[in-house]
């Protein structure tokens, strides 16, 4: 038998923090434990029946059955780039300067490898969801951390970018709505980041995979609502959390053309594009947008608030995020973070996400996700009441 090396790409890559939960979470089951799992971002609720019914009606149709290469289907880039300029009073050419995506993540992880050389700096925040440090590993490319600290209202400091490395920087990444964090950013500080990049000559990348998961009236903005963006931006886009398609892997980039160009001929070597049938129904879910959305946000700023609340009932300190399905919250100061995680699903039963496991900046935070009906959250809550309290 062979020895089996892993390569040093790999070996330098923590263990991925999702699997790592789902292994405790399907031991705790196998135990026949009631488990709660607030841990991924995985909605519950189902897929829209007109998009399921989009999809069936594609995927008889033989033409749906080849490879969707290169740019995939016109009409679901064309439909981007109407829900792009409705939503966002921004025009795109849907030929140039859009992307379908098998979900944004595999957008977010691949494209350092358009522009990362080794030696190369990506700038990343801490804590971030993690793609944004393995697609840099993997590209050879070395990370510098921004530190996403409450007193700034979870937002990077750029004037604190170390000056003496910035002729190596190359791209940063930045998530608002964020995840873990749920914080938001305004145009101001949007506007903050492509002056930045346009100075520095940095690729922006901005994950808005969560810009339709917000409450209380408040409509997150997109980073080419601002003036220069199309000079140095990329934006990722995903149909998984607002349609609740997490399953069905797709997405979009949107921006720069030669920026667009660049992550479009890395996934052509690849992959081989989205099932045709998928980016039907990805059409008719953007066409439906409207009659759809209103219904998602009322239940998730329900849960939002029976989480909060319950929280706050029993000598918490919780803010209502105004975006994402998570709550980004201070656990404990007797706890670690993966310390009170352990707590939790071993005395309550309950999947959280450790904020460690995000960067080292996550630490002294717990994340929860609001993937649950209100009544399992109530007893979420009552059960941290009766048991960790």
């Amino acid at each position: 038998m062979i020895k089996i090396e892993r390569s040093e790409r790999l070996k330098k890559l923590p263990p991925y923090l999702f699997v790592e939960i789902d292994k405790a979470k399907k031991a705790a089951r196998e135990e026949g434990r009631d488990i709660i799992d607030l841990g991924i971002g995985d909605p519950d609720l189902p897929t829209p029946k007109f998009i399921v019914d989009a999809l069936r009606k594609a995927a008889r149709d033989p033409k749906n059955h080849r490879y969707p290469l290169d740019q995939g289907l016109p009409e679901f880039r064309q439909e981007c780039a109407k829900w792009l300029n409705k939503r966002f009073g921004v025009a795109f050419d849907f030929e140039n300067e859009i992307y379908p995506l098998i979900g944004s993540k595999e957008g977010i992880a691949h494209i350092p490898l358009a522009f990362i050389d080794p030696g190369d700096i990506v700038l990343v925040p801490d804590p971030c969801y993690p793609p944004y440090r393995s697609g840099t590993l993997f590209a050879g490319g070395e990370m510098l951390k921004m530190p996403l600290l409450e007193k700034n209202h979870f937002l990077p400091d750029l004037k604190a970018v170390n000056h003496a490395q910035m002729h190596k920087i190359k791209m940063l990444f930045i998530n608002y709505p964020n995840n873990p964090t749920a914080a938001v950013c305004d145009k101001k500080f949007l506007k903050e980041a492509v002056d930045f990049g346009v100075k520095h000559n940095i690729i922006i990348c901005h994950d808005a995979s969560y810009s339709e998961i917000a409450f209380d009236g408040f409509k997150p903005p997109s980073i080419f609502e601002v003036d220069g963006a199309r000079d140095v931006a990329i934006e990722f886009h995903s149909l998984s959390k607002t349609f609740s398609m997490t399953g069905w892997r797709l997405g979009f980039a949107v921006g720069n053309k030669e920026i667009v160009a660049a992550l479009a001929k890395v996934k052509s070597n690849i992959d081989s594009g989205c099932f045709f049938a998928i980016q039907w129904a990805g059409v008719a879910a953007l066409k439906n947008y409207d009659k759809h959305i209103r219904s998602v946000l009322k239940i998730y700023e329900e849960r939002r608030n029976v989480l909060v609340d319950g929280l706050n009932s029993i000598g918490w300190h919780v803010e209502k995020p105004k975006a994402t399905f998570y709550v980004w919250t201070h656990i404990p100061p007797r706890y670690t973070s993966a310390a009170f995680a352990k707590e939790l699903l071993e005395k309550c039963d309950i999947v959280a996400t450790p904020g460690n496991g995000f960067g080292e900046n996550g630490e002294g935070y717990i994340r929860f996700a609001l993937t649950v009906d209100k009544k399992r959250i109530r007893e979420a809550v009552e059960r941290i009441k009766r048991k960790l309290q």
